[in-house]
């Protein structure tokens, strides 16, 4: 079998960011794949299941409430490693092109003060598995990064 691409990239060199994953072809739209990386992998211990589903839930209803960007929205979850997360947009997109939008959102996440959205046993399967103080934490560490962005925080290593 051949790799996917995902796997193709230099995890050992890889830097906390946002970058372009893939582009992809439906039709006559685009989708952009970023990965939304808070961790280093491999040199930084991986977030805790807790905050990474608050924030999957808490992004998700951020992106998709979003007057500029809610209807180009397909698609936010974490990765399997725990060292992030995977946001899908309809257009031909550069990691730039988005930086505003995921400020605002890390930033939303960052001051969240309420109940979750979807944590219920009526919304989610597996409700429990929430963790605000540490959601806030992991935005707030990652909007030092975003509020200081390089271009090596933008563009996979080669």
């Amino acid at each position: 079998m051949n790799k996917i691409p995902s796997f193709t990239v230099d995890h050992l060199r890889l830097l906390r960011g946002i970058y372009v994953s893939r582009k992809d072809s439906v039709g006559t739209e685009t989708l952009t794949t970023f990965d939304i990386r808070m961790r280093e992998p491999n040199r930084e211990p991986v977030m805790g299941a807790p905050e990474l589903h608050t924030i999957e839930h808490l992004a998700a209803t951020y992106l998709r409430n979003d007057a500029e960007w809610g209807e180009r929205v397909i698609y936010w979850g974490p990765m399997g490693c725990l060292t992030g997360n995977y946001l899908i947009l309809k257009g031909d997109l550069t990691a730039r092109d988005i930086l505003p939008l995921v400020r605002r959102m890390f930033a939303f996440i960052a001051g969240f003060d309420g109940d979750v959205p979807g944590a219920s046993a009526k919304d989610c399967g597996n409700y429990l598995l929430m963790n605000l103080p540490m959601a806030r934490y992991e935005a707030r560490r990652f909007l030092l990064l975003l509020d200081n962005i390089k271009e090596e925080n933008l563009n996979y290593p080669v």
